[in-house]
């Protein structure tokens, strides 16, 4: 009888155990795919379209929600029967702006230079092979924004993205092709290596990226990199906006005005930046 008992002692809180922490870990990558998604759009999502958008069945999403809600991470919208993020989400998430302890400085440096260039000014970093906008200054302009505050966007698809890219050598530039392509968004997207690597170099000889209609056609962006104390890429800076007032004529000097800012900003930072390399 006592081994018996043993017996269930050493197996049964096993096997509960195992049980439940893979419920478990199943019932969180459920919950953050639902955030994910509803992070978006900020139009917001009925049930059913997040239980299609998830892959998963109706009263999960449900189960998951209410939870959810019930911390506050998302919100419902009785009106609309949609549901949102709710303001825990974004507690949570600022968080990593916070720890990323140069968005605060880097303010004032977004604002000269929106309102140098008249036109919306951007600060992102790089997480995980993508880029991550983390706070900008609007345009008084009309403007038609590609990426949100805390949206990712693939590097070769982006200004901000070459400009890092540029800093990297060869073989780390060819890592991240193999690892998410190269997508084409518009008609003029870059999508064969080769004439990625030779824009590539054109962005180290004048020390800024531009993409020209890459990611959606009728919107330019130019961007230029913060570098930290050794010189490597900490974040980076842009502009954004149509082609319309982001005219051939007028890309080398907002090109400028954003490398100038960039090196000012890095300097600030206590950052040091490399020469732009001269033929």
């Amino acid at each position: 009888m006592s081994k018996n008992v043993i017996r269930r002692k050493s197996i049964e809180p096993r096997s509960a155990s195992e049980a439940d922490r893979d419920g478990g870990v199943q019932s969180v990558d459920r919950a953050l795919s639902i955030l994910e998604t509803l992070a978006e759009d900020d139009e917001g999502y009925r049930l059913s379209d997040l239980a299609v958008r998830t892959g998963l069945s109706a009263s999960t999403v449900h189960r998951l929600l209410a939870t959810l809600e019930s911390r506050r991470f998302v919100q419902f919208d009785r009106a609309e029967s949609k549901w949102h993020v709710g303001v825990r989400s974004f507690t949570v998430g600022a968080s990593f702006a916070r720890r990323r302890n140069f968005s605060a400085q880097a303010i004032p440096y977004l604002r000269k230079l929106r309102d140098l260039t008249r036109e919306t000014a951007n600060l992102a970093v790089v997480d995980d092979e993508f880029i991550i906008v983390l706070t900008r200054m609007e345009s008084r302009e009309i403007m038609r924004s590609l990426t949100k505050v805390g949206g990712r966007v693939a590097m070769v698809t982006s200004g901000v993205g070459k400009a890092v890219l540029a800093t990297y050598s060869d073989e780390d530039v060819g890592a991240v092709i193999r690892h998410h392509g190269m997508p084409r968004l518009t008609e003029k997207s870059i999508v064969r290596p080769g004439d990625l690597f030779k824009e590539l170099a054109t962005v180290r000889k004048q020390g800024f990226a531009i993409d020209d209609e890459e990611a959606q056609m009728g919107l330019r962006c130019v961007a230029a990199v913060v570098y930290n104390a050794l010189a490597e890429p900490l974040a980076a800076i842009s502009v954004s906006g149509m082609t319309s007032r982001i005219t051939d004529e007028r890309l080398p000097e907002v090109g400028r005005m954003v490398r100038e800012v960039a090196a000012e900003l890095t300097a600030a930072l206590g950052g040091v930046t490399p020469a732009v390399k001269q033929d």
